[in-house]
């Protein structure tokens, strides 16, 4: 092996030994209960958990209303992973003023196989926008001091793809079951390392193929790419930041830039946010410094 090539295998080694130290650290924090579930469909995982912002040192007393945060947990769509993993950061999120709703979606990957597929086509894409659309009237009875006129969605990594793909649901080619008329009223987007561009993400072979399966396989991902991939639905109109760490070796920074630069293409400034020294689970991990710069972003777009 040459000097070049035995660094590389290094700095490989370094860089999954430094994701997996992340991954851990995200994953170790117990579950936070919400303060009441409800449901938007008869599947067991058409869920939303609703999280009550909470008096903290930071924010002693929340009075009046609060921003709505709405948050789309990721897993590379597969089902080994839940909302459960990212009600720790919907904690952090009300522990700074913010009602929070986590959302559940149908993922893919219960009959088993390695790696497990990911997504089910059309049941994910049919979950998140039946939520959002009946949100409103659920989170009146389980948040009443959320204020849904102040609402950021945000998700991460697969969920990031969710939040960009939901914000732009009225720019869906014309046949698509999920169009709406209009935009949807939201702040803003806040999306975490988002699988923002479907065609690069492949190309990279993010998540082992997660983006190709999501949209049924090989034979499928042509045709229903306008109708899943937002680098293709732009633009939208709605403010969007992308928070993405440099070191990133799940979801790289490519796939972010990908975006950006669609949305450029197409008129529209995104904006991103590079994060130095900081890989993929930070972003929704509440030891991680990171973390309190999403809850930033989502704040300079909510208040």
């Amino acid at each position: 092996m040459s000097d070049d090539a035995a660094a590389r295998d290094a700095m490989a080694r370094d860089a999954a030994a430094r994701d997996a130290a992340e991954q851990e650290s995200a994953f170790s924090h117990r579950p936070v209960d919400p303060d009441a579930t409800a449901v938007y469909g008869d599947h067991p995982d058409q869920v939303i958990d609703f999280y009550a912002p909470r008096a903290t040192a930071a924010v002693p007393s929340p009075t009046g209303s609060s921003p709505l945060v709405v948050v789309l947990h990721g897993g590379a769509w597969r089902a080994r992973y839940d909302r459960r993993h990212v009600s720790p950061f919907a904690d952090f999120l009300a522990r700074r003023g913010f009602a929070v709703a986590n959302v559940e979606y149908r993922r893919g990957g219960e009959g088993g196989g390695e790696p497990p597929a990911a997504g089910r086509w059309p049941d994910t894409f049919d979950d998140v926008a039946a939520a959002l659309d009946a949100l409103p009237g659920l989170v009146g009875k389980a948040l009443p001091q959320a204020d849904t006129r102040r609402t950021v969605l945000t998700g991460h990594s697969a969920g990031g793809h969710l939040a960009l793909w939901a914000a732009a649901r009225h720019v869906l080619p014309a046949d698509a079951p999920w169009r709406i008329e209009h935009p949807a009223p939201l702040r803003g987007v806040v999306a975490l390392a988002p699988i923002a561009d479907l065609a690069v993400a492949d190309k990279l072979d993010v998540c082992s193929g997660a983006g190709r399966q999501l949209l049924g396989g090989e034979e499928h991902f042509a045709e229903r790419q306008p109708y899943a991939d937002p680098a293709l639905l732009l633009p939208t109109g709605i403010a969007t930041t992308l928070v993405q760490g440099r070191t990133d070796i799940v979801v790289p920074q490519a796939v972010a830039e990908s975006y950006a630069e669609a949305a450029a293409k197409a008129g529209e400034v995104v904006g991103v946010t590079l994060l130095e020294d900081v890989g993929h689970f930070p972003l929704i991990d509440p030891a991680a410094d990171a973390c309190a710069v999403v809850a930033e972003e989502i704040a300079q777009l909510a208040w």
